[in-house]
């Protein structure tokens, strides 16, 4: 049973959003578990087709030395650091680099170990589409039928739709290649989240809000466990080949308000059933180079909640029709 304080009802079924003009994660949570959950993120020591030679050893454009996973530890120290919590939801969030890269059977016991523990709900694995072949997803589905009352999810880092920014960024993959991987974890009925990055350079509003509406289209379920988007602000890091063209003024970065209005809208043209997993992001602090205002989540977050409320807005107000 929900146990938010304030229930509101938008047009979900059978759906409380805890207050928000958007289906939050922490609404998903308290829907499906009746409390808050938490999530743990890991480095699990993978590395990624992006930086071992196999497509490139620069990384992703705009990724940190710590593969995006920055406030990673070890599995081992996550769920010792588990058994001194009270909270008994966790979620293990398998964040560095590209988690379903490398042997299967070294993801199988870090997988496994992760999901056996009691106090785990479920692990996301954070991987890219072209990185899902044959042999994963057979662990994948084999996994999810030996933990039936857990979950699995795999998080893809799409970023962009557009094939110019995607040359930029240096994903190295197609988005034939997110789709396909999309329509094979649909048949094994494993839900995803797609992550978007807003205010990548050479980006317009027009081509931020084509990729939210192809992802909300594609990630479109009738399942009981729905699929999600993370709204990821653009984070320019220090030591990133993105910092060089950010300090030789190729590009600038967003205001906090252009990213609130911008959102808001993203928000908006995505379909009500779809988990709205984030929507700004944590850039560590101590190699944040811009925009330096995200630093004050919190603050971006009253912001944003309270600009929201302003414009009567809410989640999938312009794509709520029955496709």
């Amino acid at each position: 049973m929900l146990t938010c304080r304030r229930l509101v009802r938008l047009t979900m079924k059978n759906v409380d959003w805890c207050g928000k003009p958007y289906y939050s994660l922490d609404a998903y949570f308290k829907h499906t578990y009746g409390t808050k959950c938490y999530k743990l993120a890991v480095d699990a020591g993978f590395t990624c087709p992006n930086r071992d030679g196999k497509l490139d050893v620069r990384g992703c454009v705009f990724c940190s030395a710590g593969g995006s996973g920055d406030f990673a530890v070890g599995l081992s120290e996550a769920l010792s650091s588990i058994d001194k919590l009270s909270e008994k939801n966790i979620v293990i969030y398998f964040q560095a680099f590209t988690n379903t890269y490398g042997d299967v059977d070294d993801m199988r016991k870090l997988f496994t170990a992760a999901l056996c523990h009691e106090q785990v709900i479920g692990i996301s694995i954070a991987t890219r589409p072209d990185c899902l072949g044959e042999d994963v997803l057979l662990l994948l589905e084999e996994l999810k039928k030996s933990f039936v009352h857990k979950f699995i999810w795999i998080e893809l880092g799409l970023q962009t739709i557009h094939r110019k920014t995607e040359q930029y960024i240096r994903r190295h993959y197609g988005l034939n290649v997110y789709d396909d991987a999309v329509n094979k974890l649909k048949l094994l009925q494993i839900p995803f989240i797609t992550h978007i990055i807003l205010g990548l350079p050479g980006e317009n509003e027009a081509m931020m809000l084509e990729t939210v509406r192809y992802v909300s289209d594609i990630s479109r379920t009738k399942g009981s466990e729905p699929n999600g988007i993370k709204l990821q602000l653009l984070h320019v890091l220090t030591g990133t080949d993105m910092a060089d063209d950010y300090m030789a003024g190729r590009f600038r970065v967003l205001s906090q308000d252009e990213y609130i209005e911008l959102v808001i809208k993203c928000l908006q043209n995505i379909d009500e059933n779809i988990v709205i997993h984030r929507i700004t992001g944590d850039g560590p602090k101590n190699i944040l180079l811009a925009p330096q205002w995200s630093a004050n989540k919190r603050g971006v977050l009253n912001s944003f909640h309270k600009r929201m409320k302003e414009l009567g807005a809410r989640q999938g107000m312009f794509n709520n029709e029955e496709k």
